[in-house]
């Protein structure tokens, strides 16, 4: 029995560009961080989207779970998601 599966592909929050929106995947940061941030709502198949840089090109809002949320791209670099799939037709 063959079995298809859907390639994924995985990019780090940090690299989504602005207007886009992701599902988030995971998170591999420090518990004490990695708790706070589910807590703001970045859970697994959690919807983001980045809507916007400082002009320094750091922090990144991104909005989830009706909030916005300001994070630095060290932080970002650790949350994985994959492409939102309304957006990848």
């Amino acid at each position: 029995m063959l079995c298809s599966r859907k390639r994924v592909n995985l990019t780090a929050l940090s690299e989504l560009k602005i207007g886009r929106s992701g599902i988030v995947e995971g998170l591999q940061l420090p518990d004490e961080i990695q708790h706070h941030l589910m807590h703001m709502g970045f859970m697994p198949e959690a919807r983001v989207r980045a809507v916007r840089r400082a002009p320094t090109g750091d922090p990144t809002v991104y909005a989830i779970d009706g909030m916005e949320v300001a994070l630095r791209r060290e932080t970002a670099r650790w949350i994985s998601v994959r492409e939102s799939e309304e957006e990848s037709r």
